[in-house]
């Protein structure tokens, strides 16, 4: 049974992952213990709210160094939501420029639709050889719920030898749905509130977990 870390660093849906993750197997523990976080076998990087607030959470819980020390060892991370959106450079709110956690390079900024925030179910497309979609077919429907996203975005070749797997959705635009890239793998929707759709992409991630 794959050992899981939720971080607790003050934002995200702490207790709603914990059971999603143990209804799918995992054994779960919540907390902002830095040394139980770097060395479980999968860590759950939750967020919901500000950008710059969770920022805030997490670099008070050397949220950054973990998830660092996590990825340069090749260990599983997962972030959920706004747990995604800080897996980038930066994220522009309100005028607000806030450095991410820079793990990829983009901008997260606010979603150009004629309805905000994007929330509800929605479809995403996800490509062929995709882990967390893996099962699921193009009508299967997870649960949003942000106005601020990644758009348009486009990798430098230069990033890394082999490119990320990015799942895309549609709300007025184009909008980053999930990204896997190695041990780092993230979805904006939310899994623990997306049913059995959302049970199965958190059962193919811990089976990535091993």
């Amino acid at each position: 049974m794959p050992r899981i870390v939720v971080l607790d660093y003050g934002s995200g849906n702490l207790r709603s992952a914990e059971r999603a993750l143990e209804r799918v197997g995992a054994d779960v523990t919540v907390t902002a213990d830095f040394d139980a976080a770097a060395e479980a076998d999968g860590l759950v990087v939750p967020g919901v709210g500000a950008f710059a607030s969770c920022m805030e959470g997490l670099r008070g819980v050397r949220g950054p160094q973990i998830i660092g020390r996590r990825l340069a060892g090749g260990r599983p991370v997962l972030g959920i939501c706004v747990g995604m959106q800080v897996m980038f450079e930066h994220g522009v709110e309100f005028g607000e420029d806030t450095q991410g956690c820079a793990e990829w390079p983009g901008v997260v900024e606010r979603i150009q639709a004629d309805v905000l925030p994007h929330m509800g179910w929605n479809t995403v497309s996800a490509p062929g050889d995709s882990t967390l979609f893996a099962g699921l077919g193009p009508d299967t429907r997870f649960y949003f719920v942000h106005s601020f996203g990644v758009r348009k975005w486009v990798l430098p070749e230069s990033h890394a030898l082999t490119p990320p797997r990015v799942t895309w959705t549609r709300h007025g635009e184009d909008i980053v749905a999930a990204v896997e890239n190695g041990p780092l793998s993230a979805t904006q929707f939310h899994p623990e509130k997306s049913g059995d759709a959302g049970a199965t992409v958190l059962e193919n991630w811990l089976r990535s977990v091993g």
